[in-house]
């Protein structure tokens, strides 16, 4: 199997675990344990590009905490041994990319939607710390959509406290073309608000995909309206550390959505980093 192919696979279900799972990350470069608090595939996003088959939702349930750590456990013994990559989908990744590079809250939803978001951050912090690997990033891969609740700021601050780093969603310059990929009531003025406020505390990286829909790549004016709310966070005191403009890279919700070519992807970086002056890295899809 390719390391293309590899990066590929995003599959939310380890051997046995229910909650944690290893992938090797094609933005982290290296391995990422993933832990999935949205099992049941509840979100509060209907993302065209997303993998994830929303038609199949389980009831929710509560995230065992026991064996969420059983698992997470389990899984940094197997990643810092090197026994991860004697099983069979992990023998095809490279040795520089045998490393891990972060435990990340990410899955079949949106992380921050578990009222309990806070309690298992730290919970797994703490799995992390016995390990010896306090030096391990542990990232929020988000839609920002939840930064203003109190139990989630609590959240932020105990990933601010653990080498955390937060990737926000932003994959729009307008309120239509929001509605349109997302998929959601929440109201995108929320979302850049949520990201402006947490921004002025820590600095964030923003992750941005963009695709084809029925054909079409995104326009002009919406590009250049994504570079004027990037300036606008930054104008209000916000500090962003990266923007990730990336394209779809596995088999999307929608038959319609397909990946940017390689010099579409890198037209956008380009854009971008000379309407913004920010740091812009890209990342290309199975084109």
């Amino acid at each position: 199997m390719t390391t293309n192919n590899l990066h590929s696979l995003h599959e939310r279900a380890f051997e046995a675990n229910r909650f944690v799972y290893p992938v090797l990350s094609r933005r982290a470069g290296g391995i990422s344990i993933g832990v999935n608090l949205n099992p049941d595939k509840i979100c509060n996003f209907d993302c065209i590009y997303c993998q994830v088959n929303r038609t199949q939702q389980t009831l929710p349930r509560f995230v065992n905490d026991e064996q969420l750590v059983t698992e997470l456990d389990g899984m940094l013994d197997l990643v810092v041994s090197g026994e991860l990559f004697e099983v069979e989908s992990f023998r095809g990744v490279p040795e520089e990319k045998r490393r891990l590079n972060d435990i990340a809250f990410s899955g079949d939803g949106e992380p921050t939607t578990y009222k309990n978001f806070d309690e298992l951050v730290e919970t797994c912090a703490r799995v992390k710390r016995c390990h010896g690997l306090g030096d391990v990033k542990m990232v929020l891969i988000t839609n920002a959509s939840m930064f203003h609740r109190p139990h989630v700021q609590r959240g932020l601050e105990i990933l601010d406290a653990n080498q955390g780093e937060i990737w926000a969603k932003l994959d729009a310059g307008t309120e239509p073309y929001f509605k349109e990929i997302e998929r959601t009531p929440i109201r995108f003025s929320r979302i850049l608000e949520n990201i402006t406020a947490a921004a002025k505390i820590r600095p964030l990286v923003i992750q941005s995909l963009w695709m084809r829909i029925k054909g079409e790549p995104p326009t002009k004016d919406e590009l250049a309206a994504y570079c004027d709310r990037l300036n606008e966070i930054v104008a209000a005191g916000g500090a962003l550390k990266l923007i990730q403009i990336y394209t779809v890279a596995r088999q999307p919700a929608e038959s319609f959505v397909k990946p940017l070519a390689n010099n579409e992807v890198d037209a956008i970086v380009d854009l971008v980093r000379d309407r913004t002056g920010l740091s812009v890295a890209g990342f290309f899809g199975n084109t």
